[in-house]
């Protein structure tokens, strides 16, 4: 017999394809036959998955962007990469299929499911994508990378969490210091949409905290090109301790020695939060598709592990008041700290691995 072969179908985005490269590495490992179905804006997404992985381009579209023109091509491109990747399933005969989101992943898990293939979805979000949204009741298991996740009646979901990189995992549940009367860091990241609002309320509420605190905070702020120059000059003419930059590449090793983080709650993000365990001030931003960035936020919430403001809540006194309670309370501060960890799933693609090997595993018995 040859090795088990399975289908990764996935959107050209980096939350899409972060988890489907977590779950390429470990099945590889494991000794399956993995193949990647995207489209060519997936395609450049894929350089960090391992070299043994298959990689084909489906022909799949989109109506939710273009002109007229390219919406009413969009049923007939789909159309036909539902029938080519049809031929390619009876051909190949995967094992078992597995979507994490974006329309590059429709030809494939429509064809699976024309040809009644095992077949699952990972969700990053608290609320299912369109496309997730569309095969949810139609497939084995919806993996949710949040909980609670808002799932349509029939669907089956299983909270895995959502995959991590290694350098997180290298500094999952690492020791909390909590707030006192020494160097204290705040983590400030805002994701490359909706930061601004970030880099015009935090640097004003972190100068409104007490004298006593403001002395001892340093801040490690991630603010988009155009605002890193006033960010910077805006901190040193208050005399606060920060270090500004578009982007760290040494996010977790900072969250880790972080007090609190002051964040967007991206899927990515909350998982980082959770896994390594820190208190955090959430912001979700507003225009995300159906909200998820509240929905994702709702779990560490709810466990105690982060404050939660709505956008259009946000102003600098209210995070001032919201800062000033985590860093003077420290054993608040620290229950918050093992709050969001007991949200975290740092064995989220093991978690995944299961379940892929269960339905392989029903499919030959």
């Amino acid at each position: 017999m040859g090795k088990p072969y399975l289908l990764i179908a996935a959107g050209g985005t980096g939350g899409h394809m972060f988890p489907a490269q977590a779950l390429a590495e470990a099945m590889l490992q494991k000794g399956w036959r993995v193949r990647l179905s995207t489209d060519a804006r997936g395609a450049r997404y894929t350089s960090g998955f391992p070299h043994t992985t298959e990689i084909v381009e489906a022909s799949s579209a989109t109506f939710a962007r273009g002109g007229l023109a390219a919406k009413a091509l969009a049923g007939p491109k789909i159309a036909g990469g539902v029938t080519s990747m049809a031929f390619q399933l009876l051909r190949d005969k995967p094992d078992v299929v597995v979507g994490f989101g974006g329309y590059p992943s429709i030809p494939a898990l429509s064809a699976a499911t024309m040809l009644g293939i095992p077949r699952m979805i990972h969700e990053q979000n608290g609320v299912l994508g369109r496309v997730n949204q569309l095969f949810a009741t139609r497939v084995a298991h919806v993996a949710c990378g949040v909980w609670p996740t808002d799932l349509p009646e029939g669907a089956n979901g299983i909270h895995t969490g959502n995959p991590v990189r290694a350098a997180v995992l290298e500094r999952a549940a690492a020791g909390y210091i909590p707030p006192g009367e020494y160097p204290m860091s705040v983590l400030v990241m805002g994701g490359s949409q909706g930061a601004r609002i970030l880099s015009d309320m935090v640097p004003g509420a972190i100068a409104a905290l007490p004298e006593f605190l403001r002395s001892y905070v340093r801040v490690s702020h991630q603010a988009r090109d155009e605002d890193g120059e006033r960010v910077s000059a805006f901190y040193a003419e208050h005399g606060i301790k920060a270090d500004v930059q578009p982007f760290f590449q040494d996010v977790p090793r900072r969250m880790s020695e972080a007090q609190l983080v002051i964040s967007r709650s991206g899927a990515s993000s909350v998982a980082d939060i959770s896994v390594i365990g820190r208190p955090s001030i959430l912001i979700p931003f507003a225009a995300a598709a159906g909200d998820h960035q509240t929905a994702n936020a709702r779990g560490l919430v709810q466990a105690g592990g982060a404050i939660m403001i709505p956008e259009n809540a946000l102003d600098v006194p209210s995070l001032t008041e919201q800062m000033t309670t985590v860093l003077t309370n420290p054993e608040a501060a620290q229950k918050m700290a093992h709050a969001a960890l007991s949200v975290g799933a740092p064995d989220a693609t093991e978690r995944l691995v299961a379940l892929v090997e269960q339905l392989a595993q029903k499919e030959t018995t």
